[in-house]
């Protein structure tokens, strides 16, 4: 069971918490955070991309020239997709690109991330987030204390007044433990964990 610094804001050590190995102190297999990340991405891919056929284009309802006698090869409509203006074969149409991952391997996963960011260094406990006010300038000294440019905040509760004070922040993103996922833990440089949302993780994967 590994046991990880509490710090504050100016990186001081203030505790130490231990962290269970089932959740934060697994085997790392590229291939599951592979297949996750895969999963994640395909469930976020919009699908909206449409054409139209001959049928749903506008106009040539009316056959353009006679069958026989112009010399001209036969037309049937001035929406064929031969036709500049005229339908698409076989374009693209409204489409759904998830697929079915299953839950204890989506779990497996995210754990799997986490352990990796530990295992790296690149995990961070911090006591508490509270901010004076929404001001930019307070997040960006949080981030100067901590020494850190590229992280992903989790706390425990939605903290607007932390989420609207970094989003000016490039590299910077606060989310709560029910959204965590393994394409934001791979994402960002280091894992920064408000102390109260180590419990509520260790709560969700155990």
């Amino acid at each position: 069971m590994p046991t990880v610094d509490v710090i504050d804001k100016n990186r001081n050590k203030v505790d130490q918490v231990d962290l269970p190995d089932e959740v934060f102190n697994i085997e790392v297999r590229p291939d599951v955070l592979h297949q996750v990340v895969l999963w994640q991405l395909a469930k976020k891919r919009a699908g909206n991309a449409s054409t139209k056929t001959r049928s749903e284009v506008r106009g040539g309802g009316r056959k353009p020239w006679r069958q026989k006698g112009t010399g001209r090869a036969r037309a049937g409509t001035i929406r064929s997709p031969l036709w500049r203006g005229g339908g698409t074969i076989n374009g693209p149409k409204p489409r759904d690109y998830a697929f079915k991952l299953n839950k204890k391997l989506r779990s497996l996963g995210l754990k799997m991330a986490i352990s990796a960011k530990l295992q790296e260094d690149q995990l961070v406990i911090l006591n508490d987030l509270d901010l004076p006010e929404t001001k930019t300038k307070h997040f960006a000294g949080v981030m100067s204390g901590l020494d850190l440019s590229k992280a992903l905040f989790v706390t425990t509760e939605e903290d607007h007044t932390a989420i609207l004070s970094s989003r000016n922040i490039p590299g910077v993103k606060v989310i709560r433990t029910d959204g965590l996922n393994v394409y934001d833990v791979l994402k960002y440089d280091h894992l920064v964990l408000i102390r109260p949302s180590v419990d509520k993780i260790v709560e969700r994967l155990s």
